[in-house]
Order: C-alpha cells, then structure tokens, then sequence
C-alpha cells in the first residue's frame, strides 16, 4: 500500500448549518458544487480541479450550538498555490486568517477556521510568501 494525499474530507453539520457551509467553502476557498451520489440526507460535494474534495453531511441530528470539538483531529491541509489571490478572496468574504512559515522548509501555512470553528491548512510553496506582496 501507498498513501498518495488527502482525497476528501467530510463536514457533518445540523441541515440548519449546511446553507453557511455551502457558502462559506464556495466563496471563501472557490470550491464548486457538483455530482453528488443520493444519499438519504441533504448535503453537497464541493469540487477544486474536478475532484471532490468536501463533503458536506448534514446528517447531525442535534441541534447547531457552539462549534464542536474534533477529538485529535486539529485541522486538515490543503496544498495550494496563488497566495496573494488566497489572501483577497479571504479578505473580501471577511475571513480572518493568519500565516505563518514553516521553520526550516520550503513552506508557507494560511490557517483559516470555517464557521463550526473547524481550522483548515492551506499550504503555499515557501517561495509565493518571498514575492507576495504582504508576506
């Protein structure tokens, strides 16, 4: 066996959630909503390149409260290039964001959080921060 990366990841939220989720994933990372199989629960699989990348799951049957722990699970990375268009898309739909470089690697980390509070990586070549303006 050989891992080769993420393929996707799943949101479960209350159906109540899932219109802020479509929206916040849609226009803060530019993910498109696509083919979907019909599952007996309302949901959306949003797409980068062709792939489905988040599932949205709105199979939680309580009620939407504060944002729920993950257990262990901190965040999930998304390699990504064009920095400084991540940089205005978050900040025309208001995300707050903050950066950080990868002590000794060729690596440039965006780290963002949804509106359940779940954080998302987005992970730049060391080399687009160099010659971003605002790196």
């Amino acid at each position: 066996m050989r891992l080769h990366g993420i393929d996707h990841f799943t949101i479960r939220c209350h159906p109540d959630e899932l219109p802020m989720l479509l929206a916040f994933y849609t226009a803060a990372l530019g993910l498109t909503p696509g083919p979907r199989p019909s599952f007996d629960f309302a949901g959306h699989w949003l797409y980068a390149d062709g792939r489905a990348l988040v599932h949205l799951a709105a199979n939680d049957p309580s009620p939407p409260a504060l944002p729920a722990a993950t257990g262990r699970l901190d965040h999930v990375s998304l390699r990504t290039s064009g920095l400084v268009q991540a940089r205005e898309r978050l900040d025309r739909c208001g995300v707050p964001h903050h950066e950080l470089p990868v002590p000794g690697m060729p690596l440039h980390q965006l780290f963002l959080r949804d509106p359940t509070g779940f954080k998302i990586e987005l992970t730049f070549d060391a080399a687009e921060a160099n010659t971003a303006p605002g790196g």
